[in-house]
């Protein structure tokens, strides 16, 4: 009897002992976050925001459509000169280059540490979180399955280490972690069928083919996705991603996971740092955003270049000095007249480049971006083609999988929402500025499916008043009842 007694104190102790342990984490986690938001929030720059400053920083949250960006508009405005070496590369800012004038990197915001802030402006895209973690799955599968025409592992991965390219996307965050992961799961998949004698079958759902590749409801559970994909774009956008210059920043990150309520500090800092982005696009509005950007950076950009060569141009043309208003003040007037050809990536600006030019060559290049893509991924999936995944089958998911997506991705969420807010005054500050752009509906233009998953938290709630009012609502019933037989009594 005095064994068990013993042992009952034992399991006692040791519970309080693990509950203090805990407590003490959550409070060493709390004091560590909050100090880091307010050194954060006070080092934040709060100039005009939308005055374009010497060194564009494009930060490019992954599968937002940045390559596109960069591609159709910023290799289009910016001459090779001023562009800043490759930083996609072995995940860290190139600084070679020390006067450069355009960064584009997967970097996140903690790389600003590295640039002069005040000389710097920062412009970045944002996409409906759970688009976004469909896109990053599907896009881990696609360029894991490329290494499929090898026989096995461990040739593809000495086949890959043998392979001398300047870039590849296997040096690029969070690829770099993400395709090995999403390749040795395709490996292991293919020995398991090559054991049972069966060669893999189309499957409908391509979510759940779990005899060719992880199930996505297993992609969305494990510690790898949700350390690098689950509010990635907040973590990314606050500067604590797991590529980030911050050297506390793998601890911080790790206590908002463990300790979800210390979310609310890092995307209090997100927020504050896309107020004081020169812009913020939405992927899922893509002509709105399109039309602001060339009219609200291409077109100061455009006034910058233009103004730093304008004493040749001077000499050479004799032209005259209305081309040095502000860049600012002149953004619907000053360079509207000549029209442009469709200009590639690889030329420089010239002085015939306008903003209606910038946007139309835009529009010419997206088509055949995409078509290339689109070539590029039919190639991945040469081994696997049934699952070269196409959007119709995210229709197909089950709600409650959308809903669990959002829910962990609750800290984007909020954000995305944020952007939203931002994207729609700034559209309604340029329209009042006389500034043409394309409309904005100020509404989340998509599927109502993607609405619904990011209303997710509005629907819990919604819920739970719904059966809290049912439940008072029965109680008054049954007591209402109990009162009438009492006096029929």
């Amino acid at each position: 009897m005095d064994h068990f007694i013993k042992l009952g104190l034992l399991l006692l102790l040791l519970t309080h002992t693990g509950n203090a342990f805990t407590n003490k984490g959550f409070d060493q986690c709390e004091s560590l976050v909050k100090n880091w938001k307010s050194s954060s929030l006070l080092s934040d720059v709060k100039e005009d925001k939308r005055v374009l400053k010497h060194l564009l920083f494009f930060l490019h949250v992954p599968r937002t459509g940045g390559r596109t960006y960069y591609y159709c508009f910023l290799r289009n405005l910016y001459p090779s000169s001023v562009v800043c070496p490759r930083s996609y590369d072995k995940l860290r800012f190139n600084r070679s280059k020390t006067d450069c004038r355009l960064l584009t990197s997967h970097d996140d915001y903690s790389v600003m540490s590295k640039l002069p802030s005040d000389r710097t402006s920062v412009v970045t895209l944002l996409r409906n979180p759970v688009d976004r973690f469909f896109s990053s799955y599907e896009f881990s599968i696609e360029v894991a399955a490329r290494f499929m025409i090898y026989p096995n592992l461990t040739y593809a991965t000495r086949m890959t280490n043998k392979t001398e390219k300047p870039i590849t996307t296997l040096d690029i965050w969070p690829w770099k972690y993400l395709v090995p992961w999403m390749r040795e799961d395709l490996f292991a998949r293919k020995e398991s069928r090559k054991h049972k004698g069966s060669a893999y079958s189309p499957d409908s759902d391509l979510y759940n083919a779990e005899d060719i590749v992880m199930p996505l409801v297993e992609y969305i559970h494990h510690p790898i996705a949700l350390d690098i994909i689950h509010n990635g774009a907040t973590f990314q956008v606050a500067g604590l991603a797991n590529n980030s210059n911050l050297r506390e920043s793998h601890e911080l990150r790790h206590c908002v996971i463990k300790y979800p309520s210390l979310g609310d500090h890092v995307l209090e800092v997100a927020k504050k740092r896309l107020d004081n982005m020169l812009y913020v696009g939405l992927t899922e509005s893509h002509n709105e955003s399109a039309s602001l950007f060339a009219n609200l950076v291409g077109a100061q950009v455009i006034s910058q270049l233009l103004k730093s060569n304008s004493s040749i141009e001077r000499a050479a043309n004799n032209e005259s000095d209305s081309h040095h208003a502000s860049s600012h003040q002149n953004i619907s007037s000053h360079l509207k007249a000549i029209e442009v050809p469709y200009v590639n990536s690889t030329q420089e600006i010239t002085k015939n480049m306008t903003v209606e030019g910038l946007h139309e060559a835009f529009k010419k290049c997206v088509p055949s971006l995409r078509k290339a893509q689109t070539s590029r991924r039919n190639t991945s999936f040469h081994k696997i083609p049934s699952l070269n995944f196409r959007k119709e089958a995210r229709l197909r998911v089950p709600e409650t999988v959308l809903q669990e997506i959002a829910l962990l991705n609750n800290l984007d969420v909020q954000l995305f929402k944020h952007a939203q807010y931002i994207f729609a005054n700034e559209h309604k500050h340029m329209i009042q500025k006389g500034i043409k752009i394309s409309s904005y509906r100020y509404l989340f233009d998509s599927p109502p499916w993607k609405t619904l998953s990011l209303d997710v938290l509005s629907w819990k709630t919604l819920s739970l008043t719904t059966i809290g009012m049912l439940f008072i609502f029965v109680f008054l019933l049954v007591g209402a009842r109990r009162t009438k037989l009492k006096l029929k009594l």
